[in-house]
């Protein structure tokens, strides 16, 4: 119904923010990760929208990155999960780390949002695993931060793309293991296990 919405916020609250567009406060519930986003810059903001009309509601859900609405889309397309549970994996994880826990079938990752156990993030690695575009992952630059959080991750790539490995290979291994206090050759080392499987 509604694509998007332009105006000024004038109501920021934790889990919901009120947009003014000439002179009518729309209501729209979003996620952490979009609140932080719009606290840093309040006026004329555009909010990309999702209409849910339900038996016992009617809301309107908006986010400030079409990424992040494409994400909402997708999960409230899971069995079970409503936009309750959306919202709060999308306050957690961003998108990419979302995209990443279900290609990477990383369970542990989606169990530690609140309200989603081992059967649900099952459920949304199982249903979701075909509609996620790898490419577009690994290629978007959000996606290299997660992935190069230090030097040695970042020495890391260069010495496997130096062997052949092309940049989406070696992201896709890298965001399957843990590289969190390892140096370079333990990296390289790891990635390179992962990319014979």
């Amino acid at each position: 119904m509604y694509q998007y919405i332009i105006g000024n916020i004038e109501e920021i609250g934790e889990d919901y923010i009120v947009i003014d567009n000439s002179g009518i406060g729309y209501l729209v519930y979003t996620s952490k990760n979009s609140i932080m986003d719009i606290s840093e810059n309040t006026r004329n903001r555009k909010i990309f929208t999702h209409f849910i009309i339900r038996e016992d509601a009617v809301n309107l859900y908006g986010f400030t990155t079409l990424e992040e609405l494409k994400m909402f889309k997708l999960l409230i397309t899971v069995t079970k999960i409503g936009p309750k549970v959306a919202i709060g994996l999308l306050s957690t994880l961003n998108t990419v780390n979302i995209k990443l826990a279900i290609i990477n079938k990383d369970i542990a990752t989606l169990s530690k949002v609140s309200g989603i156990g081992k059967k649900t993030a099952e459920r949304i690695i199982l249903e979701l695993k075909d509609k996620i575009d790898e490419n577009t992952i690994y290629n978007s630059s959000s996606a290299l931060d997660s992935v190069i959080s230090t030097d040695e991750t970042g020495e890391a790539v260069v010495a496997l793309v130096s062997l052949g490995y092309t940049r989406n290979e070696v992201f896709k291994a890298l965001s399957s293991i843990d590289t969190e206090g390892k140096g370079t050759e333990e990296i390289i080392r790891l990635a390179l296990r992962k990319l014979s499987e």
